[in-house]
């Protein structure tokens, strides 16, 4: 029997590399979308009939019930949030209704339902905020620095919490930003490698960005599904720091990017105000040892790797 896995938020970047990688181990795969005027399929479109869809959403505690009920998974991803941090500031409590009390009704649910399945949560480096140490590990304590990163802790809490109270199988994964040719456009990553793509093909001639000196782990989605995966391959549930340990700014990615098409990044970028966060977060860089010493796991893309392939996607997208 193949096994079942269900994943929220399979629309999103995250969703759609674990889906490809999950059928590829010859999973059965069933995805949650909610019901939305707008269409947002687009990042698995290319997986057309074979994931089974459930309707449900985060907000509605009947709906995640009858979700489970319908899959019967062996194993849940919960993948779905407001996950914008700068939305977050704008939307603060319906950021805390998907990101924090939408964790909770998801492991309710599977108490009710299935306990036995075993869970994942998407945890987020964002919950280190104002960071006690460099770098950081699973026992760094939290200083969140926006709506979203205290809802991030909220959920981390909650998952450990669950797993203690009702011996659950229920782990957790902080993971540090992680980007790909299918992040949103929104982000600062997509935004510079499709801004890049728009001057080079003569579409545009500046980009906006906030504060350049910003620091990030930055490493590939693809390599970062594979690790929630063999989370919940373990004999018992934990939670792993996932990252490349390896921190670069904006202006390191804005080389490469600007770069890779022989293009100088100084004529093109313009600093906007409009884009600074009311609270930055410091040097954001993981310690992935206890993921690489107890799954096994590591990166494989290489920071350059990974931005020259965003700025190639966005090229032949625009091209």
């Amino acid at each position: 029997m193949a096994k079942k896995a269900l994943i929220t938020g399979i629309t999103g970047q995250d969703g759609s590399y674990l889906a490809d990688y999950l059928l590829d181990l010859g999973y059965e795969v069933h995805g949650m979308v909610r019901r939305t005027s707008t269409e947002t399929s687009g990042r698995i479109d290319h997986l057309e009939g074979r994931i089974h869809f459930v309707q449900a959403d985060l907000l509605d505690q009947a709906s995640l019930t009858k979700a489970l009920e319908a899959a019967e998974p062996d194993e849940i991803y919960n993948l779905a949030a407001q996950s914008f941090v700068p939305t977050s500031w704008s939307q603060p409590t319906l950021t805390g209704q998907f990101t924090a009390i939408g964790v909770t009704r998801v492991l309710e649910a599977m108490r009710q339902v299935c306990p036995e399945a075993r869970f994942y949560q998407a945890s987020s480096s964002e919950m280190f905020g104002k960071v006690r140490e460099v770098p950081q590990t699973e026992l760094t304590p939290f200083h969140p620095r926006s709506p979203y990163a205290v809802a991030k802790a909220y959920g981390h809490h909650i998952t450990v919490n669950y797993r203690e109270s009702y011996n659950l199988f229920a782990a957790s994964g902080i993971l540090f930003n992680h980007e790909s040719p299918r992040r949103g456009r929104e982000f600062v990553t997509r935004k510079i490698t499709d801004g890049v793509a728009r001057i080079k093909l003569g579409l545009s001639d500046e980009l906006r960005l906030g504060n350049l000196d910003s620091q990030r782990d930055w490493g590939f989605a693809g390599d970062y599904v594979r690790a929630m995966h063999m989370m919940l391959q373990q004999d018992a549930p934990d939670d792993f720091v996932i990252a490349t340990g390896e921190t670069h700014s904006i202006k390191d990615f804005l080389d490469i990017a600007f770069g890779h098409v022989d293009l100088e990044w100084q004529k093109y970028v313009k600093q906007d105000p409009r884009y600074m966060r009311p609270a930055e977060v410091d040097q954001l860089i993981g310690d992935f040892s206890k993921a690489k010493q107890v799954l096994g796991w590591e990166p494989s893309v290489s920071f350059r790797e990974l931005v020259t392939m965003m700025v190639d996607h966005d090229l032949e997208l625009l091209g």
